[in-house]
């Protein structure tokens, strides 16, 4: 090696740019602060301070470390949605699945490295319903060297979509879970932390993208909202859309997106105009008769120069029930599928599984408001019980009496999912998991059912990606539908909505040793029980083996 570029390694300037699989610090405090939207101030639970919280960058390799301290008073977890974790499931953050929370005063560092990713994902705390301010991006480059396979954007840009409570959260669920119904709506949506002026409160400032005319920007766009999923627009601008979920797909453009909570796009914009205002506007789709909260969040496209006096072009919303407008863009999506970035969609398929997932009624005496029962959600009509060891710690240690591996592959009863519902609404319940065979493949029907209501479930998977493969309205036919799917390029997620009154198909490769978390990314739904777990064994070797747990693990 030449010494002048030797002296500058030793100096240090050199060696970054140079080497691959960095190993990336990150500290974040978890803690309170006081934050005012809406007019009104509330304490919110934040990580460093921050709503949203500090985002996380990292290079395609690199081996992330988070220490996470808990300076609140509530048990806290952070989950790593979408990061694959490969045999670091002590790292996923789901609390009581892969680990037990970090209790008040403790700390806990995660970490895992990122292998065969790229693109945007997010981090949110998986306890409680913490995660509707506790929650930031993660934004993964490509390795060093390696282009974007689109046009590479001039500039870069995280937007979050959430919800805003005047009321603390904690008191909106516990409220909810003591009377047996449905937890009160949001105040408003977010985009980056501001609802924009909204009735009664005109004085709150929105968030604003300053943008030159001809250069191209990318909006990495992430639905950290607890309950709702999110039509996003640009008045005057079409959306060329170039990932979903950290998984490149082939670009289209498209003037409205949707995001169900849990996932993420990133779309690029070119500022076309030579100079003027745009509207920036969030707002719910629910397709079923089901209260949202129907304020649309505000943000704002700014053209440098533009006077302060231009008035802004204002974005029309979809309407609420705009299946139409949902579908465009869910049906456009597929997977880049080129030499670099293949499909690799599993062909063979050793495990069928038929899941039905949707609400139930159970007898709750203490329930005043709900005269005597509660609402629940469940999969294969088992509602799930949360346990207090945390199921891959009760796996690692063959510790008996925590889980079951008898979770049904298919609906216990067969009924009209999506027609008239069936004469007991009742659900069992119980912590039971499916267990497969280390790199064993799966294809997985989600139905949704009536009962109650007929909606659209974001489903998200942790510890793996799948490919969409079918999707449909009324009951999944296995002889029938199976002919209509795409084996070529379906779309590669990790979080999937389950169409309202239909079904997904979704296939994966059980690849990834550990206990892996399955639930409805609809925060109540999730409260009320709608989740599982996928207990997958070890294979063969120390390569396809669950590594050991971290000494710092939390304890119970």
């Amino acid at each position: 090696m030449e010494g002048w570029v030797r002296a500058l390694m030793i100096l240090g300037f050199i060696f970054p740019l140079l080497v691959e699989g960095r190993v990336r610090h990150y500290n974040f405090n978890v803690v309170l602060k006081k934050a005012s939207r809406l007019c009104s101030t509330k304490p919110i639970v934040t990580v460093n301070g921050q709503f949203p919280g500090p985002t996380l960058y990292a290079r395609e390799g690199d081996t992330v470390l988070v220490r996470v301290v808990n300076h609140v008073k509530y048990n806290v977890s952070i989950h790593w949605h979408g990061i694959r974790q490969l045999r670091t499931g002590w790292a996923d953050g789901p609390a009581y699945i892969t680990q037990c929370p970090i209790q008040p005063g403790k700390n806990y560092v995660y970490n895992f490295t990122i292998t065969g990713q790229r693109g945007t994902l997010f981090w949110h705390a998986h306890i409680l319903w913490l995660r509707a301010t506790v929650h930031g991006a993660i934004v993964i480059l490509p390795k060093l060297g390696v282009p974007y396979p689109f046009p590479k954007p001039d500039v870069e840009q995280v937007v979050i979509l959430g919800e805003w409570w005047k009321s603390d959260t904690e008191a909106v669920i516990n409220e909810a879970l003591k009377s047996g119904l449905a937890p009160n709506i949001s105040d408003a949506h977010t985009i980056n932390g501001h609802p924009g002026p909204i009735s009664g409160c005109q004085t709150q400032g929105g968030f604003q993208v300053s943008v030159e005319n001809g250069k191209s920007y990318m909006l990495r766009i992430i639905n950290a909202a607890l309950n709702e999923e999110l039509f996003f627009k640009i008045a005057g601008h079409k959306l060329t859309v170039v990932e979903v979920d950290a998984t490149y797909v082939k670009p289209f453009q498209i003037d409205t997106i949707v995001i169900a909570p849990g996932q993420t796009t990133n779309v690029i914009v070119t500022a076309s105009k030579s100079s003027g205002k745009f509207m920036m506007a969030a707002s719910p789709f629910m397709d079923s008769p089901i209260a949202v909260d129907n304020k649309t969040a505000v943000a704002t496209l700014l053209y440098t120069g533009t006077l302060s006096t231009t008035s802004t072009t204002l974005a029309i919303p979809p309407p609420q029930n705009a299946t139409a407008t949902a579908n465009n863009f869910v049906d456009s999506l597929r997977s880049l599928n080129s030499k670099k970035y293949p499909a690799k969609v599993p062909l063979k398929i050793d495990h069928s599984l038929y899941f039905t997932v949707g609400l139930g009624i159970n007898p709750c005496p203490t329930c005043k408001a709900g005269n005597g029962s509660r609402v629940v959600a469940s999969i294969n009509n088992v509602t799930f019980v949360m346990p207090t060891t945390a199921l891959l710690q009760a796996h690692y240690f063959n510790k008996k009496g925590v889980f079951t591996t008898d979770f049904p592959s298919k609906p216990p009863v067969s009924f009209n999912y999506t027609g008239a519902p069936p004469a007991n609404l009742a659900t069992s319940s119980g912590t039971k998991l499916y267990r497969l065979k280390y790199n064993s493949t799966v294809e997985l029907v989600l139905q949704d059912t009536g009962i109650i209501a007929a909606e659209n479930h974001p489903v998200h998977l942790h510890g793996f990606n799948f490919f969409a493969v079918g999707k449909g309205l009324g009951n999944y036919n296995p002889k029938v539908d199976p002919n209509k799917f795409n084996l070529v390029d379906p779309v590669e997620r990790n979080t999937i909505g389950v169409p309202s009154g239909g079904w997904v198909a979704i296939r994966f490769r059980a690849d990834n040793p550990g206990v892996w978390f399955m639930h409805c990314h609809l925060e109540i739904h999730t409260t009320w029980g709608l989740k599982m777990a996928f207990l997958v064994d070890n294979g063969k070797g120390p390569n396809e083996s669950l590594l050991p747990p971290p000494k710092d693990l939390p304890k119970c």
